[in-house]
């Protein structure tokens, strides 16, 4: 069996979502529970962190400037990935994360920036088709030694985004008390109300506090998953229309070769809007994350309620 008919194979499988979801590479038991020591997430994981440190220590050696004898133009990063790389840490850094953090932005943007591109990596990597190529070659091997070791989307997983938004919140809530104080920090969860009403803003304001983890990590989980499943989905059509074809008679054929070109090309549509969406959800938790540093960065109300704009800004997203 060549490797393009295993792929077809898999595409016209009746389960779709199997394309999409962690898939096992070696399994045991500790403490009288079933683990997966090795997952195709896990791969992934371990994958786009190597990527995003290569990556980023890679631009960072071309992003300089150059002999005074260059002129204006040696203040252009002349490699265009890396100066692709520059433009969006200078736009997310100036554009979207000065104007609430202000002067301590740049204390934050390290660790801001790291959270952009290995999110943004993990979303590209889940748009390749690893998975199914390394299921491909265990059929064409006759057994079990590829699939599982890569693959499908890590962010897909509610608890990796989880992990990630646990991350965050540590941060932007360790932040608030470093601003703020430990009593500064108490009093904002008051949200500047007089304190016959403190009974109730602060269990309301702990549960916010609780919820925005929550929020972030189910935002990314979901797009992500709903996306690929879609693709997934075309492609299963797509691979039935192909079986189709094979069949005699111009019924067969034509409705075959119909559904293999509708959605054919309404897959690619929607590669295309993952890719977009790839970035947008890497940026909508970066920005996020940024937005709640902010609102437990002030003690005054009318910069809380800013803060608080700018988050519905990105809410719908």
């Amino acid at each position: 069996m060549t490797l393009i008919g295993s792929i077809l194979t898999l595409a016209e499988s009746e389960n779709p979502v199997k394309h999409v979801v962690n898939q096992p590479y070696s399994s045991g038991r500790l403490f009288g529970m079933d683990l997966w020591f090795w997952s195709s997430h896990v791969g992934n994981l371990v994958l786009a962190g190597i990527i995003t440190v290569a990556l980023l220590w890679w631009a960072s050696t071309k992003i300089k400037t150059g002999p005074q004898g260059q002129g204006n133009d040696r203040y252009i990063t002349k490699n265009p990935v890396a100066h692709t790389i520059e433009v969006i840490c200078v736009y997310l850094r100036d554009e979207t994360t000065r104007p609430m953090l202000g002067d301590r932005t740049d204390r934050f943007m390290p660790f801001l920036w790291t959270v952009f591109f290995f999110i943004l990596i993990n979303n590209l990597l889940g748009l390749l088709p690893i998975n199914d190529v390394l299921h491909a070659a265990d059929q064409i091997a006759g057994k079990h030694v590829f699939a599982g070791l890569a693959g499908a989307t890590a962010t897909g997983n509610p608890w990796v985004t989880g992990a990630l938004a646990i991350i965050a919140a540590l941060v932007f809530n360790f932040a608030g008390v470093r601003q703020l104080g430990v009593v500064g920090y108490v009093k904002h969860l008051t949200a500047g109300t007089p304190w016959p009403l403190w009974f109730l803003m602060i269990p309301i304001e702990i549960m916010g506090t609780a919820i925005k983890p929550v929020a972030l990590c189910i935002r990314l989980f979901a797009n992500m998953t709903a996306g690929h499943i879609l693709i997934a989905v075309l492609f299963m059509f797509a691979g039935s229309g192909l079986k189709m074809l094979a069949e005699k008679g111009f019924g067969g054929i034509a409705l075959g070769g119909g559904i293999s070109l509708i959605s054919a090309v309404s897959a690619v549509a929607i590669y295309f809007l993952e890719l977009f969406v790839a970035f947008l959800q890497a940026f909508v938790f970066m920005f996020l994350t940024a937005v709640f540093v902010a609102q437990l960065s002030h003690d005054d109300e009318h910069e809380h309620h800013e803060a608080h704009d700018h988050e519905h800004a990105v809410a719908a997203h």
